[in-house]
């Protein structure tokens, strides 16, 4: 019922947003990956440096499994970096680092965004699955206002990925800004690849709003064509 044709030639824009974006991630890493940073700081070195100049005293620094795996975690103020930027000296190593820290520095303030990110969490957990479970009864027993609840309840999902792009992007820009006074980055060729790096990893936030978007229309126009 869902997933069909139609479905397909609805989402394309969004499927093909995210093959470019997967695609742009992995070049733009690859090749700042190879290109080392002035200060020969690594991925870790840099985080330390960061954590000491930006008094985030609290925050600890672990490695963790996987490929760009790195992410901060607000409820023990822990930095995990994978193994690529851990141990790599190089543009896209401390820019990643950086970028994680830029979201200690958002937990340390209670950034706003980043509340109401956290406090989504509980609604696209439970929507993501009920979601699906009421449009399916409602369009099944032509029942269209508890489709049209469903729609409701699926929308957390993009509610979360639009609540995401500010702190992702202010996180950046927090990056950039670290790299920069802390002397990590001191050329301009550094100040480009940290650019590109950083870009390309918003861009795959932008898919994904885009993807829950259209999600949310396509159903919106199932039930709203039952209607007629």
């Amino acid at each position: 019922m869902f997933f069909n044709s139609s479905y397909l030639l609805f989402m394309a824009p969004a499927f093909l947003l995210m093959i470019l974006a997967s695609w742009y991630v992995r070049s733009t890493y690859n090749k700042w990956s190879k290109v080392p940073s002035s200060s020969r700081l690594t991925g870790a070195q840099a985080a330390q440096r960061l954590v000491s100049s930006g008094a985030l005293y609290g925050v600890k620094i672990e490695g963790v499994s996987g490929n760009l795996s790195d992410h901060y975690d607000p409820r023990s103020k822990t930095l995990r970096l994978s193994q690529g930027v851990a141990n790599n000296a190089s543009v896209a190593a401390v820019a990643i680092a950086a970028h994680e820290l830029g979201h200690a520095m958002q937990d340390a303030e209670d950034y706003m965004p980043l509340r109401l990110r956290a406090a989504l969490v509980p609604m696209v957990n439970i929507g993501s699955w009920l979601g699906w479970i009421l449009i399916m009864i409602g369009l099944f027993l032509n029942m269209l206002n508890l489709a049209w609840l469903g729609v409701l309840v699926f929308s957390g999902g993009a509610l979360f990925a639009l609540a995401t792009l500010p702190v992702e992007l202010n996180a950046s820009a927090r990056a950039k800004q670290l790299l920069s006074e802390t002397g990590i980055v001191q050329t301009e060729q550094e100040r480009r690849g940290v650019n590109n790096v950083l870009n390309a990893a918003a861009l795959t936030y932008v898919a994904a709003l885009l993807t829950s978007v259209l999600q949310l229309l396509y159903f919106a126009s199932m039930i709203g064509g039952r209607r007629r």
